[in-house]
């Protein structure tokens, strides 16, 4: 009897977990609204869900189209790409567990466009001049990490998230050995660290 009490009392354990499912769908409307008055042209959203307690599975997506123009560079790259991660609460409202901040990682990816009008190169005795290289399709591979928060707007489904994003660039495929100047979902930058930005209006179903 004490064997199958035991057994019992482990079932129920097991059985304490079940993932209920529940989605938050958001936008990024800051990016979009700055898309109107500048250069880059940033369009992303996402999916999270509360998978286990404090953890949250998320899923961004997005396009990107931006210009790149500095030290006698002039480039421009146009794409998609994809983050996958997960975030946890470090800290919530006891009413509301979607409420609160919290901090997490993701592996993102990009399948992008890229032309260079203009790549600087040092001539015969020392001169300047540039040349351009043909548009070609790249990939390009990043961690970021997340640090945000979010809360509800009033008594209704909707939620104001935001956060900060710190990248590394990890990986990615060159042209004519060019390290890549901008990057759709990572940045224009000349290094491998870069920081985002997003400003999301989001709804739980």
């Amino acid at each position: 009897m004490s064997f199958a009490q035991e057994k019992k009392d482990k079932e129920v354990k097991k059985e304490k977990w079940k993932y209920e499912p529940n989605f938050m769908v958001g936008v990024d409307v800051l990016n979009s609204g700055v898309s109107f008055f500048s250069d880059r042209k940033l369009y992303q959203g996402f999916i999270s869900s509360r998978i286990k307690n404090n953890v949250h599975g998320v899923v961004e997506a997005g396009f990107e189209s931006n210009i790149y123009q500095k030290n006698s560079y002039d480039a421009k790259a146009t794409g998609p790409f994809i983050k996958l991660g997960a975030f946890y609460m470090l800290a919530k409202d006891p009413e509301n567990q979607f409420n609160g901040f919290y901090a997490g990682g993701k592996v993102g990816g990009s399948f992008y466009t890229q032309e260079y009008m203009a790549v600087p190169v040092r001539g015969y005795g020392g001169s300047s001049s540039s040349i351009a290289f043909p548009s070609s399709t790249q990939s390009t591979y990043w961690l970021e990490g997340t640090i945000g928060g979010r809360v509800q707007l009033f008594e209704s489904n909707f939620y104001i998230d935001v956060n900060l994003q710190p990248k590394y660039l990890v990986f990615t495929t060159k042209q004519d050995e060019i390290q890549p100047m901008i990057v759709p979902g990572f940045g224009r930058s000349s290094s491998k660290f870069n920081m985002g930005f997003a400003w999301n209006i989001a709804y739980k179903f």
